[in-house]
């Protein structure tokens, strides 16, 4: 018997049931920009309740091996964070006190040293207008310039009135409590709104952004105490006026990304003016460029290359986005924000060539 040929039948792909379409794309983006420019105060809040819990849960978890409960351990975390706020603040509240009665007389000697670059600066500006001739004759010429935004205009940003902020901060300490209350249960609950294959992804993802916001948050307090150590005996035996509290300002301002040396130069240059040489205001200055950039090639790396990494590029975009976006509080918020979403983008295959674009 002669066997009848198979005949293999070929299937042809199906198209795709739905195609990718940029503009509905282009609108979620533009629905999530707008969510997060006009629900900045909320978001930022929520933010920072987040990082403080990250810090904060430690401190519960101990608390909670000698047999307390998880309730009042949080309570017990969450004291001993306002207690420290409130500590910092009393022993530098005299200090600044004092400093702001001064700083009349120090913005009145900068003045005075600054008036004869002001007066050569007017004196270009009359033998300028001088120069010039109006396009018609007897005419006047009418110039119109565009008032000048103040450099404190970024850092203001995001900021509402004191009452304001005083609201916002208040729910912070609340915030905090609850989420290290219930983070065992957010945590599961989070994951269990994904699909079941996605989970185990979701509880590891969940877990390194909880490790990276750690290791930020304590890595920039023991880099900024670092800093602030150093700065306040430099200051102390240069003789540079509130070297106490001006050494503290100025070694956290350094952890401000990029602007940071900048920053931290504005202080004691400020008190400096004369009280000090310019030899020793010269000291000072080389000094905070040196802590900031001994912090930023040996103290970064070690508290920080582990957790986060991301390359300057996609850290001065980030700055720029969410300075732009929030203000001050995007400056401090970016490069969190920025490590979290690329941690996700890690973990998802579709986002896996942006992460490597972010990434070092």
């Amino acid at each position: 018997m002669s066997e009848e040929p198979q005949v293999q039948t070929i299937e042809t792909p199906r198209p795709a049931a739905t195609r990718h379409h940029w503009s509905l794309t282009l609108l979620g983006i533009a629905l999530i920009l707008a969510f997060v420019y006009y629900g900045e105060l909320v978001l930022a809040v929520l933010c920072f309740a987040i990082l403080l819990t990250f810090v904060l849960a430690p401190i519960a978890e101990g608390l909670q091996r000698l047999r307390l409960p998880r309730g009042i351990a949080s309570l017990i975390a969450v004291l001993l964070l306002l207690g420290a706020i409130y500590g910092v603040t009393y022993l530098s509240y005299n200090q600044a006190q004092i400093f702001a009665d001064n700083l009349p007389k120090y913005s009145q000697k900068i003045r005075s040293m600054l008036q004869p670059f002001r007066t050569q600066a007017e004196k270009f500006q009359r033998t300028t207008e001088a120069v010039q001739e109006p396009e018609t004759p007897g005419a006047k010429s009418i110039v119109t310039f565009r008032p000048a935004t103040s450099w404190t205009d970024l850092f203001t940003h995001g900021f509402g009135s004191i009452s304001e902020d005083l609201l916002a901060a208040s729910f912070i300490p609340f915030l905090v409590y609850f989420l290290l209350t219930w983070q065992h249960h957010a945590r599961s609950a989070t994951v269990m709104l994904f699909p079941l294959q996605h989970r185990n992804t979701a509880f590891v993802t969940l877990g390194l952004i909880a490790k990276m916001l750690r290791s930020f948050i304590v890595g920039n307090l023991l880099v900024g105490l670092f800093i602030s150590g150093a700065s306040v005996a430099i200051f102390w035996f240069l003789h540079v006026p509130f070297f106490y509290f001006i050494g503290f300002l100025s070694g956290f301002l350094s952890l401000v990304p990029y602007l940071g040396v900048v920053l931290a130069m504005g202080p004691p240059v400020l008190v400096g003016l004369g009280q000090m040489d310019r030899g020793d205001l010269v000291v000072v200055i080389f000094t905070v460029m040196g802590l900031h950039l001994f912090a930023l090639n040996v103290l970064y790396p070690k508290f920080l290359g582990s957790r986060l990494k991301l390359n300057p590029l996609a850290v001065t975009i980030a700055l720029l986005f969410w300075g732009f976006i929030w203000g001050a509080v995007g400056l401090v918020l970016a490069v969190p924000i920025t490590g979290a979403i690329k941690i996700i983008f890690d973990h998802v295959e579709s986002m896996k060539p942006y992460a490597d674009w972010l990434g070092e």
